[in-house]
């Protein structure tokens, strides 16, 4: 159990309840149990608003990180009030639920740490009693609704205003009993409020009610000024509160205790007369009263389950538990109560004021539009209502409450744990392909310096030997031998340039290549490549279609490079096409568009596919899955430098069996720029590969 005394700080400038930051670890369930919507989630830390704040304690009661904490009057009590010897405690009828082993010696424990007297607060209720039926009997027109419990004045004050002259005007009984002993003591007298209710150290500070409670503590607070002190139960003797004596207030904490207190009639079948508990029966009736759903003549309402189960109760006992201690203690006392002197009492209060006023506080925020709850929505993906999960991570019912919670500026679009999981394995993915376009430029580059040295080495004798093999032929055709001895030298010829043609392909991909910048239209040298694919009878029977989605095609770049990139991708898929059946169409879509950053061209073929252990292979010089003599391996690398030299990225995906696409992102020319990429001399290592 989370133990309120863990979480007390001196904040009076502040609100009641607040936030520890540094121990707020995103887990939202504070804003599931607050009644009030009053906690705003800034950085992925939950915040208390306490202008918004009912102080009805649901917040710490259910926070596991002990990150609530509860202003405290500790050190006023003991460095103040305490040190001027006329201090009376208060204590709240719920005391034999927090002290149930030792509640009969509660008041000597409390004298020891050094008040004067020890009163009940139920007295008070007696007090009130006769005000509440005074009310019943005489309204009519409207539902009234106790003002017992701060946190439920608190809820209608903020949240339902229009309900503000339905409240019955009168103080609470820590008010009421505060208000008689200052009548009939001195108004010298110090009063500290003992209860397991925080929304009290709130009522404390209203106007309405100011100067009569100067402090209040809750249970946990006086058990660790007595565990500081050195008090302990054993060591104390039983002893009675003083006077005045309560009767039937000592009812109050138990649901329905105001109604059998002031002897309001009625029973289970009364439908005048209403006794709710527990926040979300206790909102949900005062939401139907203001929506004139519910026609009671009087509605008993506590925010808790009874205030034996108030957010400061500080005890380990469970609901039944804790109601059985309460009502053994009204069973042992309620016989011994003088009921003369307790009339007389009562009656010598009749010119004490117990009434006071309320006022609205409103705190309700706009309603957002449909579509702005829309637009709300379609941010974290959720574009119909099938994509709501309502799964209640955020710690609001539904999504819809959730993107009503970010219009009116009370929640972020990162509390949603499902877009989160989304977004972060997108973020995984994406990095699993930087990581991936890395390893391809670092094996690239090393790849590189090597063809370089390889390239140069080999080129000098290959000159040498097609030097030499043509003036064999020359000499051979001057002494025209047989013909078989001739077409041996051209075959070498034949081999030693294709040999060269692989150096030089080779140079290209190592070399430190020039970039000849100018503008030019992409579409346009897209249209001339397809005209020279479908100018080879190989792929006549392959349908190739421009799918265009921009206004313009302008870019900046080596056009001639550029299109050794554009006539290698297409090439290959047109190559790949070869493999599919005559009967299969054979279709290459080449799709343009555009982003904030890039134009995009993505060429797409129904060929077969690549296989998913050669994905980490495709831009590897040398690595082909052509047939021998189809290709070299070295048109992707190529492709893949002169890309990233131009600033630009490209990549591939692919399915078996239903094709490969390409795509190649250039950097966008915007309006009134121009693409910084200068002419000049660029190798791969300065590209990134």
């Amino acid at each position: 159990m989370n133990s309120v005394r863990d979480n007390i700080y001196n904040a009076s400038e502040e609100g009641i309840v607040s936030t520890i930051l540094a121990r707020c670890k995103r887990c939202y369930s504070c804003i599931r149990e607050c009644p009030a919507k009053a906690i705003k989630v800034i950085n992925g830390q939950a915040v208390v608003l306490y202008e918004r704040c009912i102080v009805c304690g649901h917040c710490v009661k259910v926070c596991s990180q002990n990150a609530k904490r509860i202003s405290s009057e500790i050190d006023k009590v003991k460095n103040e009030l305490l040190k001027q010897g006329n201090t009376i405690a208060i204590v709240a009828p719920s005391f034999a639920a927090s002290f149930p082993d030792n509640y009969l010696k509660l008041p000597s424990a409390l004298k020891k740490l050094g008040f004067s007297e020890v009163v009940e607060t139920a007295f008070g209720a007696d007090l009130i009693s006769n005000q509440y039926l005074k009310i019943f009997e005489s309204e009519s027109d409207r539902t009234i609704i106790s003002s017992a419990c701060p946190a439920v004045v608190n809820y209608v004050e903020k949240y339902q205003p229009e309900l503000v002259p339905n409240l019955a005007k009168v103080v609470s009984p820590m008010v009421a009993v505060a208000r008689y002993l200052k009548a009939n003591y001195s108004t010298a007298i110090k009063i500290v409020f003992i209860g397991p209710c925080i929304a009290k150290k709130e009522e404390s500070r209203e106007k309405e009610v100011q100067n009569s409670i100067d402090a209040v503590l809750t249970f946990g607070e006086i058990k660790s000024m007595m565990k500081e002190k050195g008090i302990y139960f054993t060591e104390l003797e039983e002893e009675d509160f003083d006077p005045p004596h309560a009767y039937m207030g000592k009812a109050y904490p138990l649901a329905g205790g105001l109604v059998k207190t002031a002897k309001i009639p009625g029973d289970i079948l009364d439908k005048e007369i209403i006794v709710v508990e527990g926040k979300q029966k206790v909102t949900e009736i005062i939401d139907e009263i203001a929506r004139n759903q519910i026609k009671a003549k009087f509605v008993d309402a506590l925010f808790c389950e009874g205030c034996i189960s108030g957010p400061a109760i500080d005890s380990e006992l469970n609901y039944y538990a804790r109601r059985e201690k309460v009502i053994n203690y009204i069973e042992r006392k309620i016989y011994l109560t003088d009921k003369q002197i307790w009339k007389s009492n009562l009656y010598n209060s009749r010119g004490i004021d117990f009434s006071r006023s309320f006022s609205s506080k409103n705190q309700r925020r706009q309603y957002p539009t449909e579509e702005k709850i829309k637009e709300i929505l379609a941010q974290t993906k959720k574009l119909s209502p099938q994509d709501e999960l309502n799964c209640g991570a955020c710690g609001y019912n539904t999504c819809r409450e959730y993107a009503v919670a970010i219009a009116k500026d009370l929640a972020e679009n990162e509390m949603c744990l499902p877009y989160l999981i989304d977004e972060l394995g997108k973020a995984y993915n994406d990095l699993n392909s930087a990581q991936e376009q890395l390893r391809t430029a670092e094996k690239l580059a090393s790849i590189g310096q090597l063809a370089a040295g390889v390239a140069h080495e080999i080129n000098n004798p290959l000159g040498t030997i097609i030097l030499y093999a043509s003036l064999l032929k020359n000499q051979l055709v001057k002494a025209k031998s047989d013909g078989q001895n001739t077409e041996d030298i051209e075959l070498i010829m034949t081999e030693a340039n294709r040999c060269k043609n692989i150096v030089a392909n080779l140079l290209d991909f190592a070399r430190q290549g020039k970039l000849n910048v100018s503008q030019f239209d992409l579409s346009g040298l897209l249209e001339d490549i397809i005209k020279t694919i479908k100018a080879n009878p190989l792929f006549r029977n392959i349908n190739v279609i421009i799918d265009e989605q921009l206004k313009t095609h302008e870019i900046t770049g080596d056009e001639d490079q550029l299109k050794q990139v554009f006539l290698n991708i297409i090439n290959n898929s047109c190559e790949a096409l070869e493999e599919l059946d005559n009967e299969n169409k054979k279709k290459i879509i080449i799709k343009l568009s555009e982003d904030n950053e890039y134009i995009i061209t993505e060429v797409s073929d129904n060929g077969p596919g690549i296989s998913k252990e050669n994905f980490g292979k495709v831009f590897t010089p040398f690595f082909t899955t052509k047939k021998i003599g189809k290709g070299t391996g070295l048109g992707l690398a190529i492709s893949y430098g002169i890309v990233k030299m131009h600033q630009g990225l490209v990549t591939f995906s692919s399915a078996e069996g239903k094709g490969t696409t390409f795509i190649i992102k250039l950097p966008a020319i915007k309006s009134g720029e121009r693409v910084n990429i200068s002419a000049g001399h660029f190798s791969y290592q300065d590209a990134g590969i």
